[in-house]
């Protein structure tokens, strides 16, 4: 007689691994909203690069061809869908932190509090850490992967169509569009979304915060943005020709005494050569004029330095999300 040997017990999965699996199964429809997004601007993007440029530029050098006045200012069908897409992709990108805030807060932690449905997972071998810890963790991972293909392909877009696009390097949306700051805005909102959650437990208020915190979050790095690296101050006919495509931040003038007044014009309008400048300032009874500026070079000097701020806010939001649900499932433990 044969004896059949018990099929040996399957190895149940990694803790870690369920509970991913559990929160993706719960918001899969996120999860395809945030996949059909990031293909529907990629290939937006893709377009623009390639086919919608060479059409739209074939289109303007037709038109110069026959209306010279018309090279300056262009138009026709194919250049404006070639704008409106570039416009488009570039508003969506850089609003992206705003829209994960808004689903953090709201749909990630916010009505799962209101519903009672986090203090159940809390109750299955579920403690509160690891529960926040996947919240952050697994969206973290789908915005990390997303911001990676959006960005290069936007960088691609917005260089390859330079002179059609007439922006600059320092053009706030195209800035947040462009480089490792959007990745950090896109972090820094699921933070600050998830922390908005877990102070109002409830949905819509959670919403409405996050996405008013994030939305001041990146107006305050527009404003503080040309201070987060050192700029370069020239003085005498240098600061009236400029490098192409800085951002001037300050011109003003010197005194004889010394004493620097900024946002002063005069003697803006010589030629740049030293002889008519120094004829300009003897009659002025000025020494000399200044201009402070950021050159074109300086654009990965502040995109690392302010995405090193906005991670280190995203930490300090992190942070703060863990603290506070320690102390509120501390307190109701200590309360049963």
């Amino acid at each position: 007689m044969t004896t059949t040997l018990p099929a040996p017990p399957r190895s149940a999965p990694a803790p870690g691994l369920g509970l991913a699996r559990s929160l993706l199964r719960l918001h899969r429809s996120a999860l395809w909203c945030w996949l059909l997004l990031v293909v529907a601007l990629a290939a937006a993007m893709l377009w623009a690069y390639g086919p919608g440029y060479e059409t739209a530029a074939a289109d303007v050098q037709e038109q110069c061809r026959t209306d010279i006045e018309a090279c300056h200012f262009p138009g026709g069908p194919w250049l404006s869908r070639y704008s409106a897409t570039v416009a488009f992709t570039t508003l969506v990108v850089s609003f992206l932190p705003l829209l994960v805030a808004a689903w953090a807060g709201a749909a990630l932690v916010g009505r799962e509090l209101e519903n009672g449905t986090a203090h159940l997972a809390w109750t299955q071998s579920v403690s509160p850490a690891r529960w926040l810890a996947a919240k952050l963790a697994v969206p973290a991972l789908f915005v990390t992967v997303g911001a990676a293909l959006l960005v290069p392909l936007h960088r691609l877009m917005w260089n390859g169509g330079g002179d059609l696009l007439w922006t600059d390097w320092f053009d706030a949306y195209g800035f947040r569009s462009n480089g490792p700051v959007a990745l950090a805005y896109a972090l820094c909102g699921l933070a600050v979304g998830v922390l908005a959650g877990l102070l109002t437990g409830r949905t819509l208020p959670a919403l409405g915060v996050a996405v008013t915190v994030m939305f001041a979050i990146t107006q305050l790095g527009d404003q503080y943005r040309p201070s987060m690296w050192p700029t370069v101050t020239v003085t005498g006919a240098r600061s009236l020709s400029l490098p192409d495509q800085a951002l001037q931040l300050d011109r003003g003038v010197i005194t004889d005494d010394g004493l620097r007044i900024g946002n002063n014009m005069a003697c803006s309008d010589a030629d740049g050569s030293v002889a008519d400048l120094r004829s300009c300032l003897a009659h002025s009874d000025l020494a000399d004029v200044w201009a402070t500026f950021h050159p074109r070079s300086h654009f990965w000097p502040l995109q690392l330095t302010e995405s090193g701020i906005v991670l280190a806010v995203a930490a300090l939001a992190a942070t703060a999300a863990f603290v506070l649900l320690h102390r509120r499932t501390a307190a109701v433990g200590a309360a049963v």
